[in-house]
């Protein structure tokens, strides 16, 4: 069975003259282990698609499952809790709390689970030892260079043990040093099993990845496969 399974999935917004198709009747598979990127100009629905993925959005049409469960009959709430529990978030713009550490940007998403202050602690140190950033942890996000923050985030999307973590653009605002250590952080995460979706323009990016969906005018165009993959 898929992770992640579209069929017909659409997206619409406005109507009449005014009408966009996002997304246009998509099928997708996703697979556990895969590293996917997402690739497309500017309006083809790549960032759409990824939301959808993500339960940050809801198709108008077609039906979505994750983990076999239908999402397109969840409720808000349901919603939420599958992000919760299931899915971790990177995005460009880091989205950490400037006036906290990066041990405690780490430890947001436990506090929302309701786990105790220790657990907390001792599971975040982890998260942050994975990527690389344990002796930084008292620091904030104003001492630590944008690849450090970027790090951070990922270490706040994975501290859950997510099924899939979701990218959106997570070098989009690096210089190339820091976007190629950064990339090969994801690939050893995918080298242990993580399942990776990343939203990307990059073609130097894309290429670290084992599977290219690329988008046109709200439609999967070509879903390539690199060798080996």
């Amino acid at each position: 069975m898929s992770l992640i399974r579209l069929r017909g999935v659409s997206r619409h917004y406005g109507q009449g003259e005014a009408l966009v198709k996002a997304l246009d009747r998509i099928d997708v598979d996703i697979n556990a282990g895969d590293f996917v990127s997402l690739m497309g100009p500017s309006g083809s629905g790549k960032s759409t698609a990824l939301n959808v993925m993500g339960c940050l959005d809801v198709p108008t049409g077609g039906k979505y499952w994750f983990k076999g469960i239908e999402t397109t009959t969840l409720n808000r709430k349901q919603r939420a809790r599958l992000r919760r529990e299931w899915i971790g978030f990177v995005f460009q713009g880091y989205n950490l709390l400037k006036r906290s550490s990066a041990l405690e940007n780490v430890e947001l998403p436990l506090v929302y689970r309701g786990i105790g202050r220790a657990a907390r602690y001792k599971r975040a140190m982890a998260a942050l030892e994975l990527v690389g950033l344990s002796h930084r942890a008292t620091h904030p996000p104003s001492k630590l260079s944008g690849g450090q923050q970027q790090r951070v985030a990922i270490a706040r999307a994975l501290v859950t043990n997510p099924e899939v973590l979701l990218a959106d653009e997570p070098t989009g605002n690096l210089d190339t040093a820091r976007s190629l250590a950064i990339m090969e952080l994801l690939t050893k995460l995918n080298a242990e099993g993580q399942t990776i979706l990343m939203v990307t323009h990059e073609e130097d990016m894309a290429a670290y990845t084992r599977r290219i969906l690329h988008f046109r005018d709200g439609k999967v165009e070509n879903d390539e496969r690199r060798a080996g993959a």
